[in-house]
């Protein structure tokens, strides 16, 4: 398992640039096809282990796939290893005596 955390600021970017690939018209699906495989290995470099490959294979996936690009894979990656490193259980505060 990796331990260091990784900033928000390049998940939210690495979605930012999926989505300006339908800012030129008529260019959108064929700029999927050259940042679906690119999204892929980044996604694997950043967050590794099965985590990095299963989510690299979801993000080529919906990179590919038409009207999904929606989807911000890497945020909302970044949100559940963020919250899972914090515990998922609430805790209870301590009774006053």
């Amino acid at each position: 398992m990796n331990n260091r955390q990784i900033p928000l600021l390049p998940c939210l970017l690495m979605d930012a640039i999926g989505y300006f690939t339908y800012a030129i018209p008529f260019l959108g699906e064929f700029g999927d096809l050259v940042w679906a495989p690119v999204s892929a290995l980044v996604f694997f470099r950043m967050f590794g282990g099965w985590k990095g490959a299963l989510g690299g294979v979801f993000s080529l996936v919906e990179e590919i796939l038409p009207f999904t690009d929606f989807i911000p894979t890497f945020t909302i990656t970044w949100f559940i290893q963020y919250f899972n490193r914090r515990g998922s259980r609430p805790t209870l505060p301590a009774r006053l005596t």
